[in-house]
């Protein structure tokens, strides 16, 4: 039952968080701090995300020489200016082929 508390509070503070993004009012929006902060926040969460997803295993620092590969091929790939699927292909592409190949 605890599960479906949290799916529901996530999604009403989702739904809530949506809202709070429409009603603001323009003014709020137009000040530079706001419009840097909006700017900088889904990059600072992004690279958390692609940090904990590549270097943690539960709970623990786990460096896995599959993953880190996949990630700099990923790099490689926006470097080349891939489009973002292509990024993603070719990320799990090099991890899954240094799998199969025992890495």
């Amino acid at each position: 039952m605890s599960v479906w508390i949290a799916v529901i509070a996530t999604g009403l503070g989702c739904y809530a968080l949506k809202l709070g993004g429409l009603v603001t009012p323009q003014s709020v929006l137009a000040d530079p701090r706001v419009r840097r902060f909006t700017e900088l926040v889904p990059v600072a969460l992004l690279t958390a995300l692609i940090a904990v997803q590549a270097l943690a295993d539960g709970r623990s620092l786990d460096f896995d020489a599959a993953r880190m590969a996949g990630l700099g091929a990923a790099v490689g790939a926006l470097l080349l200016r891939a489009p973002f699927l292509v990024v993603l292909v070719v990320a799990a592409g090099v991890a899954a082929g240094l799998r199969l190949l025992g890495a």
